[in-house]
């Protein structure tokens, strides 16, 4: 018989596409952590003290309005003058670049404008004004929640690693049928008189094959995954069924299939063992 040319079966698109998805994926999921946990529920935090501000300048308004009776523009100024925003007094939770105290914003001092009890409406115009959401967080994070976006981080982090080594280890290996043996993703090579059991139960239905050998290098189970190496497609020659027809050319041993026990063939079967 006339030699044939080794098959080398290299890693499919389709499994190097899933895999360069999942490390964009946990990549841009740390980067969205690190964000909420270094930036963005900081900067949320402050909008949430700055709107309670507001909120309470309205209600003093009200409240100071009430007592006296009639209350004048200097009183107010001068009450609004010495308020601060009242930021918590742990700074892990506020932008790091945030100085405190904070007076209270300018809009807040003005007395025409606070008159209406609209402080909602002044707000609004502020929040605008300064790229702030209409609309701020309910409660603010504290500083469990934001620890909490850092293991994340950790996490997504250490996935994308584990990615990019699959991807990279992947797109440089490849599995080989030659004429002596097989040679593995991972480098080994099996000569075919080594091979005893080849099971080949989930070939047609997930593309995977399982051969125990056992020789004088030593003995364990090999595992050939035609999805992720040379791949079925017809109009690339079906890599992954050329290297099986090449194993099974060589293989003497015990091959174990699958086989659809049909309608037809149970009830022969069944006849047979009445015969009997």
């Amino acid at each position: 018989m006339a030699p044939h040319s080794p098959i080398i079966c290299k890693p499919t698109p389709w499994f190097l596409y899933r895999a360069l998805i999942m490390l964009v994926m946990f990549g841009v999921f740390a980067a969205y952590f690190y964000y909420d946990g270094s930036v963005g529920y900081r900067k949320k935090n402050k909008v949430f003290y700055l709107h309670e501000s507001f909120k309470a300048a309205g209600n003093q308004f009200s409240d100071m309005m009430n007592a006296n009776g009639d209350l004048t523009k200097n009183e107010w100024e001068k009450h609004a003058g010495s308020q601060t925003v009242n930021f918590p007094s742990d700074q892990s939770i506020l932008p790091k670049n945030l100085e405190t105290p904070m007076p209270w914003p300018d809009i807040l001092h003005d007395y025409e404008r606070m008159k209406p009890l609209q402080w909602n409406q002044l707000w609004l115009e502020y929040s605008g004004e300064h790229g702030y959401p209409s609309s701020p967080i309910e409660q603010a994070y504290g500083a469990r929640k934001i620890q909490e976006q850092w293991v994340f981080v950790y996490i997504c982090s250490a996935l994308t690693l584990i990615a990019a080594w699959i991807l990279i280890r992947t797109s440089r290996s490849s599995v080989i049928a030659d004429e002596t043996g097989i040679t593995t993703h991972r480098g080994l090579k099996v000569p075919y008189s080594a091979l005893k059991t080849l099971d080949l139960r989930k070939w047609e239905s997930k593309g995977l094959a399982y051969i125990d050998y056992e020789g004088t290098d030593g003995s364990g189970r090999l595992r050939i995954d035609g999805l992720t190496y040379g791949g079925f497609k017809k109009e690339q020659g079906a890599p992954a069924e050329q290297l099986m027809k090449t194993i099974r050319d060589h293989f003497s041993g015990e091959i174990i299939e699958y086989t659809e026990i049909t309608t037809e063939t149970a009830a022969d079967d069944s006849n047979s063992e009445t015969q009997s």
